[in-house]
């Protein structure tokens, strides 16, 4: 690696830049750009897709007139070239997931869907396992209703809400109480059991199953490209500047 580049007053030698973006924090970006650009460089928009994301990416930056894009293209260093490739980036990095990905979804679906159903459940927590038992029987026998006991005993910020939590995704609270909740019918309610420094009392409202909708569809494969990207990340050792006889 050869050459110098000016910034303002500094000169930087080309062999400087590994370092430079490791000390900035910006070599995963990096890496993950060179990579993507890799993987998406025997691909193509058509006419209507590069059209349509050129309209999208100068409405976004509001470049409105051919002024204001000149102006934009300059203050970017950047060539109208360059311009179009930024646009349908998206669209070609959409068509590789597409290609790689799509017939795996399904079957990583199911390998995931125990931690994508949700649930809606109630939660007290107290550290005084005594008072935790008389709350539970307040409840149990129909004295208190577990919101009125959540927002006047529950010691975390679920009593601002009658104890009430989620949707959330079944693998999101404490694994003890995802395992309860994974086993609970709605409206079950658990005696108090401990829970770290806490003792707890849990009930499941509402349990919502994990669909392959198109919004989840799209979720796995974003997943399954990023979990592919962090490998090939993985496998770069450090960047080490070539020597000058080598052809690239």
């Amino acid at each position: 690696m050869t050459g110098l580049f000016q910034i303002g007053d500094k000169l930087l030698q080309a062999q400087d830049i590994p370092s430079l973006l490791q000390r900035y924090q910006l070599m995963p970006h990096f890496l993950r750009g060179v990579i993507i650009d890799q993987a998406i460089a025997n691909l193509t928009c058509t006419e209507a897709e590069k059209s349509a994301a050129l309209e999208k990416f100068e409405s976004q930056y509001q470049l409105n007139n051919p002024e204001t894009k000149q102006a934009w293209l300059k203050s970017q260093g950047i060539t109208q070239e360059q311009l179009e490739e930024m646009a349908t980036r998206p669209i070609l990095l959409e068509k590789f997931k597409q290609e790689t990905w799509s017939n795996q979804v399904e079957r990583y679906f199911l390998t995931r869907k125990s931690t994508l159903d949700q649930v809606v459940y109630s939660l007290i927590r107290t550290k005084n396992p005594g008072l935790a038992h008389e709350l539970y029987f307040r409840i149990v026998e129909g004295e208190q209703t577990f919101a009125d006991v959540a927002r006047q005993y529950s010691e975390g910020p679920e009593g601002r809400t009658g104890g009430l939590l989620g949707p959330v995704a079944l693998s999101q609270p404490h694994p003890a109480i995802g395992k309860i909740l994974s086993v609970s019918q709605p409206g079950q309610i658990w005696a108090p059991r401990p829970l770290t420094e806490w003792t707890v009392i849990i009930r499941l409202e509402k349990f919502i199953p994990a669909q392959l909708d198109d919004s989840m569809r799209r979720a796995l494969m974003d997943e399954l490209f990023e979990n592919w990207l962090r490998e090939q990340i993985g496998k770069i050792g450090p960047l080490k500047p070539l020597r000058s006889d080598v052809k690239v």
